[in-house]
C-alpha cells in the first residue's frame, strides 16, 4: 500500500465514522429531549404557554413568538441560585397541579379563559406572599415566571421591534415629544 492509498483509506474510515454518528444522533431525538441540565422540551413548551397567557398575542405578537420558554430555561439554569432553581422547577408541577385541582385538567389542556383565571389567582397569591415574606424566605415560583416572561419578551427582538417603538440609531435628544393616546413606549 502506498501513501495515497493509506490516506484514502483513513479518509473513508473517518468519514464513515462521522456520517454514522450523525445518523445515530438524529434518530434518537424525541419530544421530551433535554434542552439543558434542568429542562426538557415538554417543560419549555409548558413555559411557552404560561408566558403566552401572561402576555398574549393581540395586535402585537405574544410571549410565545419570543420563544419565552427557551429564555426561561436558560435564565433559570445560568442565573438562578440552586434554591431558586428548585422552587422554579417545583413550581412548574405546582402550577399544573393547581390547574388539575381547579379545572380537572392540566394547564396545557385548559382553555385560555381558564388559564387566565388560574394565573390571575396565582398572581394574587404571589403578591400576598411578597407582602408577608420575611427576609431570607424564598421567592414565589409564579413571581419568577412572570418576571422572566416580562424580561424575556421586552428584551427580545420581537418585543423591541413589534411591541415597543424601536429606533436602532436614535437621533438628537428631544426633551419634549408630543404624546398621542395609544402610542407605544420607546425601547
Amino acid at each position: 500500500m502506498n501513501r495515497r492509498e493509506a490516506i484514502a483509506a483513513v479518509g473513508w474510515i473517518l468519514g464513515g465514522t462521522m456520517i454514522g454518528a450523525e445518523l445515530l444522533v438524529s434518530c434518537t431525538s424525541s419530544s421530551s429531549a433535554k434542552v439543558n441540565d434542568l429542562f426538557n422540551q415538554d417543560q419549555v413548551t409548558f413555559l411557552d404557554e404560561v408566558g403566552e397567557t401572561i402576555l398574549p398575542a393581540t395586535s402585537t405578537p405574544g410571549a410565545k413568538a419570543a420563544e419565552i420558554g427557551s429564555f426561561m430555561a436558560v435564565m433559570v439554569q445560568d442565573c438562578y441560585t440552586k434554591e431558586d432553581q428548585k422552587i422554579f422547577m417545583k413550581g412548574i408541577d405546582q402550577l399544573d397541579e393547581a390547574s388539575k385541582k381547579k379545572f380537572n385538567k392540566g394547564f396545557l389542556k385548559a382553555t385560555p379563559q381558564e388559564r387566565t383565571a388560574l394565573l390571575t389567582q396565582l398572581d394574587k397569591e404571589q403578591k400576598e406572599h411578597q407582602l408577608n415574606k420575611k427576609e431570607g424566605e424564598p421567592n414565589h415560583y409564579f413571581r419568577m415566571m412572570k418576571e422572566l416572561t416580562m424580561l424575556g419578551f421586552f428584551t427580545s427582538e420581537v418585543g423591541q421591534t413589534q411591541a415597543l417603538r424601536y429606533v436602532e440609531v436614535p437621533g438628537k435628544y428631544e426633551a419634549c415629544i408630543p404624546y398621542k393616546k395609544g402610542d407605544r413606549a420607546w425601547a
